[in-house]
This record gives C-alpha cells, sequence and structure tokens, in this order.
C-alpha cells in the first residue's frame, strides 16, 4: 500500500512570540536576530525551504487582548502575542530569499474591503512568483474592533453568512479578467482588451462594488485559501471553499472524527474531499538524544508564565479567566471567540475535568496541540500515527525556539521522513498550489 507523505509548515507570527508562551525568554530564541529586521525572516524562510516545507504559515492579531482583567497589562508585560507587526510586509522578503516555499498569511475579512483583498492578495502573488496563501478569518476580538474604531462585533451567528457573501465577490474579482485579455503590443500600443477585463457590478446584503480589478491575474490567479473551522458553520464555509484545513485536536481520535467529518461535507458540496489537505498543529521537541530531547521538553515547560497564557487564552475566547480559580473547571465556559482551540484543551484528558491551571499550561504550550518529543524517529513515528490513524495530510508544526526548532526539523526529521517514504525528495513545482496538491 503506498504511504501517505506528510506536508509540513511552519507556523510563525511576526512578533516577539510565536505560539508557545513566554518562549522568547528562551536563552536560544532568536539569538543574533530580531523579529522586525529583514535577516530574521530571509533566514528563517532558508531553513523552512531546506527542510521543503510546503509554507511559512504567519498568524495575526490585530490588536493587544484587553479580555484578562479587562486591560492589555498582562499582555504587554509578557509580550502575550505583543507586539505582532503586519504579516503582509515579509511576505516579498521571504519571497526574495527563497524560489519555492509558499507563504501563507492571516487577513481579516472584517476590516479589509473585498476590493482592496483581492488586490493585495494579487500583487503579493504576483511578487512571489506564485507562492501566496490566504488564511481567511472573521475577527472575533471586541479589542480589534475598539482599535479600528468600530464598537460591534459581527454577531456570531452572522459571521459566514458575511463572509460568504465576501468570498463571492472576490472570486468574481479574481476571474474577472481572461485569460488572453494583455496582448501587450508595443506596436499598436495596445495593452489589454478592453472586452475580456470585464467590469464586475456587484450588489450584495453586505458588500457593494463597481469596477473592474486593478491588479492582473497573478501566476496562481487566486491565492491558495485557507480556514480553520470548527464550528458547524465553520466546518461548512472550509468545504465548500478552503483548499487547506488548519486544526487543532489534541489525540487521534478527536483527529480522525474531525478528518471524516470535514471531508463527508466537500463530498456534499460537491468537491473532492482527496482535493482538501488537512494540516493540524503539532509541536515537536526533537534531539539526537531521547534523554536531551526530554530534558529540552521539561526547559520548555519551565519557561511558561500561567498569567501569560491566561492572557492570551482570554483574548482568544472571549472569556475573563482572572475572574476563576486556578482550580476551578473550564468545562463550562462560553467560549466565543476561536471555539476550536478551547475545545482542544477540553479534550485533552478524554472527557476528564480540566482546571484553570491546567488549561493555561496546555495553552501556554502549544495551544492544546500534541507534541512530540524524542528523536527523530520517535517524532517520525508520532508522525505516521497521525497520518494513518488521525487522517490529516500534514502538520503544522508549531515553534519553540526560533528559528532552531525549525533547524531541528529540516536536519533531523525531513531526513528520517524521506528514508521512510513518507516525505517529497524535491519541490514538484514553483507554486505553492502544486506543492500543496502534489500528494
Amino acid at each position: 500500500m503506498t504511504k501517505k507523505k506528510a506536508h509540513l509548515l511552519g507556523f510563525v507570527q511576526h512578533g516577539v512570540m510565536n505560539h508557545a508562551s513566554t518562549m522568547w525568554a528562551h536563552p536560544q530564541d532568536k539569538v543574533g536576530y530580531s523579529f522586525a529586521r529583514p535577516e530574521y525572516w530571509r533566514d528563517l524562510g532558508r531553513i523552512m525551504e531546506r527542510g521543503l516545507f510546503d509554507a511559512m504559515f504567519i498568524a495575526d492579531e490585530l490588536a493587544p487582548y484587553t479580555t484578562y482583567q479587562g486591560s492589555s497589562d498582562a499582555v504587554v508585560r509578557y509580550a502575550a502575542q505583543f507586539p505582532v507587526h503586519d504579516p503582509a510586509a515579509v511576505v516579498p522578503i521571504v519571497g526574495a530569499f527563497t524560489k519555492h516555499l509558499g507563504i501563507g498569511i492571516t487577513l481579516s475579512t472584517s476590516f479589509i474591503r473585498p476590493y482592496q483583498m483581492v488586490r493585495q492578495l494579487s500583487t503579493l502573488d504576483h511578487l512571489t512568483g506564485g507562492r501566496v496563501g490566504w488564511n481567511i478569518v472573521t475577527s472575533y476580538s471586541k479589542s480589534e474592533f475598539q482599535a479600528m474604531g468600530l464598537e460591534n462585533l459581527t454577531p456570531r451567528d452572522k459571521r459566514y453568512e458575511v463572509v460568504e457573501e465576501y468570498m463571492q465577490l472576490c472570486y468574481q474579482l479574481w476571474d474577472s479578467w481572461d485569460d488572453d485579455a494583455i496582448s501587450y503590443d508595443r506596436s499598436t500600443g495596445v495593452f489589454a482588451d478592453p472586452s475580456k477585463v470585464r467590469e464586475v457590478d456587484f450588489q450584495g446584503r453586505y458588500f457593494r462594488s463597481r469596477g473592474r480589478s486593478f491588479v492582473m491575474p497573478s501566476p496562481q490567479r487566486r491565492p491558495v485559501l485557507w480556514q480553520a473551522g470548527s464550528s458547524e458553520q465553520g466546518r461548512d464555509f472550509a468545504a465548500t471553499h478552503a483548499e487547506s484545513v488548519f486544526g487543532v485536536f489534541p489525540t487521534v481520535t478527536t483527529m480522525r472524527a474531525y478528518a471524516d467529518d470535514i471531508r463527508a461535507r466537500a463530498d456534499r458540496a460537491g468537491r473532492d474531499p482527496s482535493q482538501l489537505k488537512l494540516i493540524f498543529g503539532l509541536q515537536t521537541v526533537v534531539d539526537r538524544s531521547r534523554d536531551r530531547a526530554v530534558e529540552k521538553y521539561e526547559e520548555f515547560r519551565s519557561l511558561i508564565r500561567i498569567e501569560s497564557a491566561l492572557a492570551i487564552m482570554s483574548g482568544h475566547t472571549g472569556v475573563d479567566f482572572s475572574t476563576l480559580d486556578l482550580d476551578d473547571d473550564v468545562a463550562d465556559v462560553d467560549a466565543q471567540g476561536i471555539r476550536g482551540l478551547f475545545d482542544a484543551i477540553l479534550q485533552k484528558n478524554d472527557g476528564k475535568p480540566v482546571t484553570v491551571r491546567e488549561a493555561a499550561e496546555l495553552y501556554g504550550m502549544a495551544m492544546g496541540a500534541p507534541t512530540a518529543v524524542g528523536t527523530p524517529a520517535d517524532v517520525a513515528d508520532e508522525m505516521e500515527h497521525y497520518l494513518d490513524e488521525g487522517g490529516c495530510d500534514g502538520f503544522m508544526l508549531l515553534a519553540t525556539n526560533v528559528p532552531g526548532c525549525f533547524v531541528d526539523i529540516a536536519e533531523l526529521v525531513v531526513p528520517e521522513l524521506q528514508r521512510r517514504g513518507r516525505y517529497r525528495q524535491r519541490y514538484p513545482g514553483t507554486t505553492l498550489r502544486e506543492s500543496l496538491q502534489e500528494y
């Protein structure tokens, strides 16, 4: 039987912290680098490309979280996803110093109008030669809306209705230029045939737009579309629109349940389920020695600051965890933000109670994702288990110390996966879509 090969992506953020609480304080994190400087992104991209990663995936948050204690003080104190710089600005830098690595960025439909979103993403796709992906999000954080000068969040039950219409307008704009619209004829001075660059006249309930798309069709025409839907509406949206779905699931059982469900929804939506790639969160702590890997893991765990983790968890869920005791059960919390990440915490103990303290420790280390600790063979064993039994197509690798954790993957884990026939030997083409759909 043909073995399923893994897709690998590096999960980072344009900030001090990535996704492990207070990991920036580790003595081997960003040594000699500033996240705000191009050299950091140049070298990080090169490391991931050396490991034949599909993409660097850049998460985002648009304003400091203010849910915990009604303030962003804890966020500032512990660099708990603070500061966070613009992810789109990184794309041309990574693209210029790599040839094959995709760059996925998180951009919110809540604050960027569809016309501008299409223009921005297509521009970046041009600049990278067709290597851009878009993580489609609808903003959920009150602090983001307040920072943008808006008081009212989009109601949860309306989010996907609004973004559905948003996507329909984007599709019309991306598809409005015919393939042969551009003649670029210097002898006649004719650049393009106006009849083949159609004016979009979209009159929807939430969005209106009239005009021609202001950017030429890019190498991929549309960016690769990512989504992280976990609610019922979110899963339907992902099954309908996404080419790749990102999820965090703590056990192989929860992975398989999600994989089966999302593929069934894709089938009902008239899509080939095999074309929808499921990329699940995984953190790795690897060393040539198993004992040393365990030591490294304990070093990372010792850096977790409970208040930092609670501030992030509060921001993600919309629940102020400072109002609960650390020994309280979190099962009855009504999370309104990123529900999927919170559910991962509840599922970690297979139905047993999870206290606020335990939830913070799990969230602070890897946002509820599993952590594979050991030798390259140990980590590859765990990856194979998730590929075969969990039903995923690959892994979104959550950072610990950067760039060292990605060097370990590229130099230690990738060769082991290749030896087992579980990973590519070379890139299949030049675009992100080609890498994602290779197998």
